[in-house]
């Protein structure tokens, strides 16, 4: 027995100064305090002692606000995957009205793009490309495009088995576009393109692009033409899979707002043909987004909804803005003329789920939405992303504070930072702003699972 009082001495002092608190206790209580008492007082001393309270224990982290809005409230820390040290000098809080609620971008001026697709996350700026692997997270290939003094990419998107840029030159009306070799870095082919057109398609073996006057495919070992279609200069257009749709004007010209007919190419065979406004009537607005077979057309009063194999109409919404798709709930996503965030089915314009548009207030920006829940980010030093299952109506994650991010979109419908097939989105963030005002000390790219599994 004396063994063993010297082993418990020497090895769990905690446990020996534990008992000894209880019998100074145990002996300052009164004679008239029932056993039944006592036991529980002990049990209680135990559980202070043995067990820290929250807000004590050392990897205690207090928990962030999920976001702005008043239907917002704290949740578990979550949906954050990785974030990797960025290349270069990076500025942050520079917002346009030097209000300090700006993102995190190149400290040059120049322009960041970010895709990601293809198993990587790909980073554009000036004409420097860096690839980093999303299965191993780290630097995958950096590369500097072969381009004149003073082009810079405008462009980026990741395709499977190769990377896409557009770049464009000071002064010039056309950009061209480049195919990188998404394994190595290095350069395959360059092509002429559209400066709002580019890569709407592209694998190892071909490459489809939408250029000043023609949709053209190409064969990447060659080079050569494998098919093209001409389209009038400067229309719009939009990819829905495989499919492209190519808006064609009565005036024949960028300043044409009546679009009469529409092309469609399949981007994998290269057929064409020609889908005709309803009734002889011009599609009201501007061709907007295409999903699921759907063909949207915008005005400053509604949007209206087409079958994209007979022309014939859907369906329409009276004040409603196209904000994105979700391709893994098959819905369009709306802004509603009261502010609330609606997903959509394409064919039946059916409104399956929402988001209040209390949920989102003041500095609080819904970027993207993918299965079913709306990936939000506040601005500033302190903002969050945070994400909103639309079919719960409720905040269902949060992340840390996640200083002065940065999102990213392409003005031609495809490309940005949240991957179209999966829920992985990227932003950069600054950690840690520098002594030279502005200038961040520790930019990064940070991924997050949109939907926080």
């Amino acid at each position: 027995m004396r063994a063993r009082r010297v082993r418990v001495r020497r090895h769990r002092p905690r446990v020996v100064r534990l008992r000894r608190r209880l019998a100074r206790l145990a002996a300052s209580l009164r004679s008239r305090q029932s056993a039944a008492r006592r036991v529980v007082l002990v049990l209680a001393l135990l559980i202070v002692v043995l067990i820290p309270l929250p807000g004590i224990a050392s990897d205690t982290h207090p928990t962030p606000r999920a976001c702005a809005g008043s239907a917002c409230h704290a949740q578990p820390v979550s949906a954050q995957r990785w974030s990797i040290p960025l290349s270069g000098t990076w500025a942050a809080g520079t917002g346009p009205e030097t209000t300090g609620d700006g993102g995190t971008v190149p400290a040059n001026g120049q322009g960041a793009y970010v895709a990601v697709g293809g198993g990587l996350a790909v980073v554009g700026t000036g004409l420097s490309l860096t690839a980093y692997n999303l299965e191993h997270v780290g630097k995958a290939w950096e590369t500097t495009l072969t381009a004149p003094l003073g082009t810079v990419i405008v462009s980026v998107r990741a395709w499977q088995g190769v990377i896409t840029a557009g770049l464009l030159a000071p002064g010039d009306h056309a950009r061209t576009e480049v195919v990188i070799n998404a394994v190595t870095g290095l350069e395959m082919r360059h092509y002429p393109a559209a400066v709002f057109g580019g890569a709407v398609a592209a694998s190892s073996a071909t490459t489809v692009v939408i250029g000043g006057t023609t949709v053209t495919s190409y064969n990447n070992a060659t080079g050569r033409v494998r098919w093209q279609h001409a389209i009038t200069r400067g229309e719009s257009w939009q990819a829905d899979g495989e499919t492209l749709y190519v808006a064609e004007a009565a005036g024949r010209g960028v300043t044409s707002s009546s679009v009469t007919a529409l092309k469609v190419i399949n981007l994998a065979t290269g057929t064409e043909r020609i889908l005709s406004s309803p009734q002889d009537e011009p599609f009201p607005g501007t061709l907007a987004m295409a999903a699921d077979g759907a063909v949207l057309f915008a005005s400053p009063t509604n949007v209206t909804a087409y079958n994209g194999s007979t022309g014939g109409e859907l369906w329409a919404m009276d004040g409603a803005v196209p904000e994105g798709t979700d391709p893994a709930t098959r819905e369009i996503d709306l802004t509603t003329a009261a502010g609330t965030l609606v997903g959509v089915d394409p064919l039946t314009g059916h409104v399956r789920v929402s988001l209040p548009a209390a949920t989102v207030t003041g500095a609080a920006a819904v970027y993207v939405v993918r299965d079913g829940v709306a990936l939000g980010l506040d601005s500033g030093a302190n903002g969050t992303a945070w994400g909103y299952d639309m079919a719960k109506g409720r905040v269902t994650w949060t992340s840390p504070p996640l200083p002065w991010p940065h999102f990213f979109s392409d003005v031609s419908g495809l490309g940005g930072s949240a991957a179209a097939s999966g829920d992985l989105v990227v932003v950069t963030a600054c950690m840690r702003l520098a002594t030279s005002p502005g200038i961040c000390a520790d930019p990064r790219l940070v991924a997050f699972n949109a939907t926080g599994e």
